[in-house]
Order: C-alpha cells, then structure tokens, then sequence
C-alpha cells in the first residue's frame, strides 16, 4: 500500500472529504486529485500536515506500521499548529537566547513541584 493509499484510506475512515481534506491541509484539490489518479505520493515537505489533519503518525503513513512495542528506539514528536496557544509559545521560546531559555525551565520545573 502507497502513502497515497493510506491518506484516501484514512480519509474514508474518518468521513472527510477530499476538499475538506484540501482546505485543512492548504494543498490544492488538484494535487490531491492527481495523487488518486496516478498513483503519486505527496511531497515530503507535506507529511506532517497531512498526519496532523488525519491524526495519524508519520510512521504509520509512511510504513503502514504503528511503533507498539517497547523493542528499538522510541520515535517521540508533536505536530502543533502554530497558531494555538502553544504554537505561540513555541515560536516565543525558539526566540529566546539559551540564558532565557534555561531560566524559563527552571520556572517550569520549580512550577511542576508545586503542583
């Protein structure tokens, strides 16, 4: 099964529309069109939008395969959008210079023992 195979197959699952699909994700119908038609895949740069939108892992589009076991090396990631709350305090963070940075997690961790 191709990547393309997954994303139709999970679109059917979840009951959502290929231009539902398309204004979640930013990529044109036409692309999305053309990925059933002819059997392509979408391009790297759109992975992680797409598993964001489908709610599904980059390992499972890409392999068809979930990570269950506790053999191997865990793959740990968050797909956020930047326009939530914790996307802003992403983007404030990564514009921080390392001595802010590590003040700020002194605060979160001073702030997690309390609670």
């Amino acid at each position: 099964m191709t990547i393309s195979d997954r994303i139709f197959e999970r679109l059917e699952q979840i009951n959502m529309t290929q231009k539902v699909f398309s204004e979640k994700t930013g990529i044109s119908q036409s692309t999305i069109s053309e990925w059933k038609s002819k059997h392509t895949n979408p391009t790297s740069e759109k992975i992680m939008i797409i598993c964001s939108v489908l709610n599904v892992t980059p390992e499972w589009l890409l392999s068809g395969m979930e990570n269950t076991g506790t053999r191997g090396n865990q793959n740990v990631w968050y797909v956020v959008d930047k326009d939530t709350e914790i996307g802003q305090l992403i983007q404030s963070y990564n514009e921080m210079d390392k001595s802010s940075r590590d003040r700020l997690q002194g605060y979160i961790e001073a702030m997690k023992n309390t609670y």
